[in-house]
């Protein structure tokens, strides 16, 4: 397995890109780190996917994948674990079975967050809340990349652990190296 700073050289050299980005916190940025581009690529996917697998914890019941970049990771990491992963979307669809997570149920499941990137946390936070008012138990999220501005304090303020599987400040140091 390639070291942490390996990998994210290979992220930062085909995700990062520059221009002028609106991002979900409402923040603007002159760098974006497109997660679609590490997506789409079935082997980078994986190595990312086997380092959310080695932090599950051991109590955990089910994967929460987030509209819509954690889904295909937390796919993934279903697949190495054998964990079932729920979709969680941004709203419960007003139409169907109209729920807010699709493939199973979520009252008294512990469930893993698996997000994409996190900047200021806000899905992780919006979709903590509302499996919590389903009676989910969250108490962990990881994720791809941590912007390191301040997603994971957010978190922490409502009892959530945050791991990240690249941090910006990784990604940074891969660039300048």
């Amino acid at each position: 397995m390639s070291t942490p700073d390996d990998l994210a050289a290979v992220v930062d050299s085909r995700c990062r890109i520059s221009g002028t980005f609106l991002l979900r916190s409402g923040k603007t940025s002159s760098e974006y780190f497109d997660k679609y581009l590490f997506e789409s690529d079935p082997a980078l996917l994986r190595r990312i996917a086997e380092r959310m697998a080695a932090v599950v914890p051991d109590d955990v019941d089910a994967l929460g994948g987030l509209e819509l970049g954690g889904v295909p990771l937390a796919v993934m990491v279903g697949q190495l674990t054998g964990l079932p992963t729920l979709m969680v979307r941004k709203v419960a669809k007003e139409y169907g079975t109209r729920k807010l997570a699709e493939g199973g149920d979520v009252d008294g499941r512990h469930i893993l967050l698996v997000e994409d990137v996190v900047t200021s946390g806000g899905a992780v936070i919006a979709a903590v809340g509302e499996l919590r008012a389903l009676g989910g138990v969250v108490t962990d999220a990881v994720c791809a990349i941590d912007r390191g501005e301040g997603g994971a304090a957010a978190l922490a303020d409502l009892g959530v652990r945050l791991t990240p599987v690249i941090t910006r400040a990784q990604l940074d140091a891969a660039r300048n190296a």
